[in-house]
């Protein structure tokens, strides 16, 4: 399981040019499912994410976790980041998760980010063709393996 989490002021995705899920200040979360991913490593990267303590506290430093600011959470489902890019210039997408086991497991990890949080979180259409509007803060990018 492989997360890019991004710290950002605002974004939301599209689909079909409707909105289907956004945030004000928060994190993105983009989740990619690889094959052996299972419940232990959605419960374990929810928690991490929900603790990261990449916001900001009263002196400037990077103290704060999402969590404890009860900011926004968007998560939406990315396969590239399986992509295997070490033999030609075409990515091979073999080591992702295909949708029939990684659809449930994408679901889990929102049930699982939502308990970690205790609040409600966005999301992007699993398996849909979308576009991501966000505004970066900082930039702060973290990537995270489970």
């Amino acid at each position: 399981m492989r997360a890019v989490i991004q710290r950002v002021k605002h974004a939301r995705v599209h689909v079909d040019n409707e909105v289907v899920g956004k945030i004000e200040a928060g994190l993105l979360v983009l989740l990619g499912l690889g094959h052996g991913d299972t419940s232990k490593e959605s419960a374990w990267l929810a928690s991490k994410i929900a603790a990261l303590r990449i916001f900001a506290d009263a002196q400037g430093k990077m103290n704060l976790s999402v969590k404890e600011l009860r900011l926004g959470v968007l998560v939406v489902s990315q396969f590239t980041l399986y992509a295997n890019c070490s033999e030609g210039n075409r990515p091979s997408f073999t080591e992702a998760l295909p949708p029939p086991q990684a659809t449930p497991l994408y679901q889990e990890f929102l049930q699982h980010m939502q308990e970690a949080l205790g609040y409600e979180v966005a999301q992007g259409t699993f398996g849909a063709k979308m576009e991501i509007h966000l505004i970066a803060d900082g930039p702060v990018t973290i990537l995270i393996e489970a």
